[in-house]
């Protein structure tokens, strides 16, 4: 007869996907139950230990590596993608645009330094931590992304997770009241940009993941290629440059380059890319779209409209396209 302990861990257990229980479910249960008096067992519940770890295994199975069932080592594949290629374009925009908002700063003379300084002096010291911190933090990113690809995943993780932290100081700051967020869906989707890259890159490189590897190309050769983008992205096209503007060029360039080369190939590649790059782009299409929304039907400068207008419509294309060959990937057999 079945207890009410045992029935609860078969409850948890359906966290699990259906091919993992099928396998280790009877196997998992009877482990639980070991050496545990039956007559107790009606009074007795899975521990929060036991449950969180059935849930970290529920995320590990689903984001699967070679020889988890197709869907879910493909799901796994595009995962640990999109969480690479995010951390890539974060990681050029956190070396490049302070280095440009330095050289801007220092060239333009002591009314600009002063300006620049202001912003760490005289608020407090709490203030003047947290502005230090947001230059500091996002740094992280690189961190973040030469760990991954040399397999340190643990300092991956930890790096992702500091980095992303900057973005939630709007949010913490309004619930303080100490701010007001003027353009709440802008805020939200840029913490959105930064903490599902994290998030993605601690679930899905998980230990039973192979090695994060790009598909072409050296760590250091990608992100400098990046860097140059992000940079003349902002230098050469200064009036439609916002805080979404260098990353969905980049973007938009990869994933175009990608393409081209997928259509190439004779050979799937790696699997997942698509997949990856269509999360990448729907994401980086709501920040353009939070970003330019407010200003649509006020006296703007025309290139930021032009700009912002014409990248909305080449992110929302190359999603479409993206999402198509994605589909067309996970119904191939």
């Amino acid at each position: 007869m079945t207890t009410l302990l045992e029935a609860r861990y078969r409850t948890v257990l359906r966290l699990l996907p259906a091919y993992y229980r099928r396998e280790r479910e009877e196997e998992m249960v009877e482990t639980y139950l070991w050496d545990l008096d039956r007559d107790t067992q009606d009074q007795s519940r899975p521990t929060f230990g036991e449950v969180a770890s059935i849930a970290a295994l529920a995320v590990r199975s689903r984001l699967g590596a070679a020889g988890a069932p197709r869907r879910y080592a493909l799901l796994g594949s595009g995962v640990r993608l999109f969480a690479l290629s995010a951390v890539l374009l974060l990681a050029a925009s956190a070396v490049v645009t302070p280095v440009l908002q330095l050289t801007w700063t220092f060239t333009r003379g002591g009314a600009e330094r002063r300006m620049f300084l202001s912003g760490f002096t005289g608020h407090g010291i709490v203030a003047g931590t947290v502005a230090v911190a947001g230059w500091i933090l996002p740094l992280g990113w690189t961190v973040a992304y030469f760990a991954l690809l040399h397999d340190r995943r643990r300092l991956a993780r930890t790096a992702a997770l500091v980095a992303a932290l900057p973005s939630l100081w709007p949010l913490a700051g309004s619930l303080t009241g100490a701010t007001i967020v003027s353009e709440p869906a802008f805020v939200v989707t840029l913490v959105l940009l930064a903490w599902l890259p994290a998030l993605a890159l601690c679930a899905a490189h998980h230990r039973d993941a192979p090695p994060a590897r790009l598909p072409a190309g050296t760590p250091g050769l990608a992100l400098m290629a990046t860097c140059v983008l992000t940079g003349a992205s902002q230098v050469l096209l200064p009036g439609a440059a916002d805080l979404v503007w260098a990353p969905a060029n980049c973007f938009a360039l990869g994933a175009l380059g990608w393409l081209l080369w997928r259509g190439r190939r004779t050979d799937p590649g790696t699997r997942g890319g698509a997949l990856a790059l269509a999360l990448l782009g729907l994401l980086l299409l709501a920040v353009r779209v939070a970003a330019l929304y407010p200003w649509l039907g006020l006296p703007t400068p025309a290139g930021y409209l032009v700009g912002g207008i014409g990248q909305t419509a080449a992110l929302a294309l190359l999603t479409v396209v993206l999402t198509i060959a994605g589909r067309r990937e996970l119904t191939a057999r």
